[in-house]
């Protein structure tokens, strides 16, 4: 009667292990969502250097990585 009761308790604690093991697993990928979106490069048009596209000088005929470029490509 004492070892079905001790192989109940080993049991339970096992199924309590497992459970609390397998929630935690569960909670780190909803970490790896926190990182920050990748930002959108453009080449320049003259030089084809990429730039972050909020950082790029939009002309006529494309992006530029700076006004020299874009002055020198849209006379």
């Amino acid at each position: 009667m004492k070892f079905l009761l001790l192989l109940a308790v080993l049991l339970f604690g096992v199924w309590l292990w497992r459970t609390n093991r397998e929630a935690s697993g569960k909670s780190k990928p909803n970490d790896t969502s926190s990182k920050p979106a990748p930002m959108e490069m453009v080449g320049c048009s003259l030089c084809a250097v990429h730039v972050l596209a909020g950082d790029a000088l939009q002309g006529k005929k494309g992006f530029y990585c700076c006004q020299e470029h874009r002055q020198r490509a849209e006379p």
